[in-house]
């Protein structure tokens, strides 16, 4: 028995407005495969032949459809995932598709699929492969309840990263440190999707993330900004596991840590100064839905404009770059919003940063709140992927709201624009 699992194609910023490509000084970012693949081919049972494709960089291979397709998707790619479900089933192969848009949107999602995957996939993945093999998939699998993360082995990296195809590397790859999250923050669906309860890896199964991707010559990035929630059991095991790369002298290891401004301000300088020696030099900066970015760059709130001047600042200082992503059409955010937040990261030296639309994702406070209002424009999914406006803005028309994005990535990088040069015969990858 065969299984190809499929990570299908999205849009991102540049594919939506080529223009970008003139100023931005920087290829994008072609981020790594669902880590869901790699968790899930990790507990596939040796009598299943695993087959892997990237629909972003290669054919799928709809000529040779195996037994049984198993799919990846989120909102951006869930349109492509839905037609790569049509294609193989009419093609003859059993189709299950799964990932947080199936999770959200599951009826949807079922006129494309014979099985739709709710929740998180290892719970459920044993029985969706003893049905195939009989050729009887249940619509729909649930998990009743969530996976015992000390429990899972290390997730199939080698199906991406040893393997002859497109010769696209990534410099770094996804390590979870932990799932779940008992936040309620408007534009994340975590909570819905794995659970309020925050669960974690040992750190053990961490550092073995970590150790199979720097043999592979790949860096980690650490992505989970709940790491850094005040005194916990988590920042406790960020710590340690950051104190056993130092000890190992595993400077490159990793490339970057999820962080926000507010998380930058309470942890204590001598923390920062601990990751710094396990070689981290990058934060991301999440922006757009704490209290300080909210608010610092409406004209109405001062101390919050000064904390995100101090957080920088902080950064800075403990020789981490701050590399922030700006998040625009908030309800607070007015026309002026757009020059105060290119006056910061002037201001603040901010060397690299990213500019995202408000996208209201199914299953996240914000979806709810503007689809009950009446805000929320259209359900081209493939156009819910932080370069395209799809709500009324409370403050600016739809327009004004996507020439501001356009204008921010324009002016931040103009300066440096004309400092690093921009090659276009050196970009492989489009922004």
């Amino acid at each position: 028995m065969r299984v190809r699992f499929i990570y299908p194609r999205f849009a991102r910023h540049a594919e939506a407005h080529p223009e970008l490509l003139e100023c931005v000084p920087c290829n994008e970012y072609l981020g790594p495969p669902s880590l869901g693949i790699a968790c899930l081919a990790a507990i596939t049972p040796s009598s299943w032949e695993i087959e892997f494709r990237d629909d972003r960089v290669e054919d799928i291979g709809l000529d040779d459809p195996p037994d049984l397709i198993a799919i990846s998707t989120f909102t951006a790619s869930a349109m492509r995932a839905m037609e790569i479900g049509d294609l193989f089933r009419k093609a003859g192969s059993q189709v299950v598709i799964g990932g947080i848009f199936p999770t959200m949107r599951p009826d949807e999602v079922a006129l494309h699929a014979d099985a739709v995957v709710v929740g998180e996939g290892e719970m459920v993945w044993p029985m969706v492969l003893e049905d195939a093999a009989k050729r009887q998939l249940k619509p729909r699998y649930e998990a009743s309840v969530l996976a015992d993360l000390t429990k899972l082995p290390l997730p199939r990296v080698d199906l991406y990263l040893d393997r002859e195809g497109p010769k696209y590397a990534p410099d770094d790859y996804p390590v979870q440190l932990s799932r779940g999250c008992p936040m309620k923050c408007v534009a994340c669906a975590l909570p819905k999707s794995m659970g309020k309860s925050l669960r974690m890896y040992t750190n053990d199964h961490v550092l073995g993330q970590i150790q199979q991707l720097n043999k592979r010559g790949k860096r980690a990035s650490l992505t989970e900004d709940t790491s850094f929630f005040p005194a916990s059991a988590v920042m406790r095991a960020l710590g340690e596991i950051c104190d056993g790369l130092a000890g190992a002298g595993a400077e490159a290891a990793i490339s970057y840590v999820g962080i926000s401004m507010p998380m930058i301000l309470t942890t204590p300088s001598a923390f920062l100064t601990r990751i710094r020696k396990a070689g981290v030099k990058m934060f991301y900066l999440v922006g757009g839905f704490d209290p300080i970015t909210r608010n610092a760059f409406t004209g109405k709130d001062p101390k919050a404009l000064q904390r995100g001047i101090d957080a920088i600042q902080k950064c800075h200082d403990h020789d981490i770059e701050p590399y922030t992503s700006f998040f625009v059409g908030n309800d607070a955010d007015d026309e002026g919003t757009f020059e105060r937040m290119v006056e910061f990261g002037n201001k603040t030296k901010i060397a690299k940063a990213e500019f995202a639309i408000r996208t209201p994702y199914p299953g996240t406070p914000d979806w709810y709140e503007l689809e009950a209002a009446g805000r929320i424009l259209h359900t081209d999914w493939s156009r819910y992927n932080d370069a395209n406006v799809v709500f009324q803005p409370a403050q600016m028309s739809p327009e004004r709201l996507l020439e501001g994005y356009l204008y921010l990535w324009r002016e931040f990088y103009k300066p440096r624009g004309a400092l690093a040069g921009i090659d276009q015969q050196s970009r492989t990858i489009q922004f």
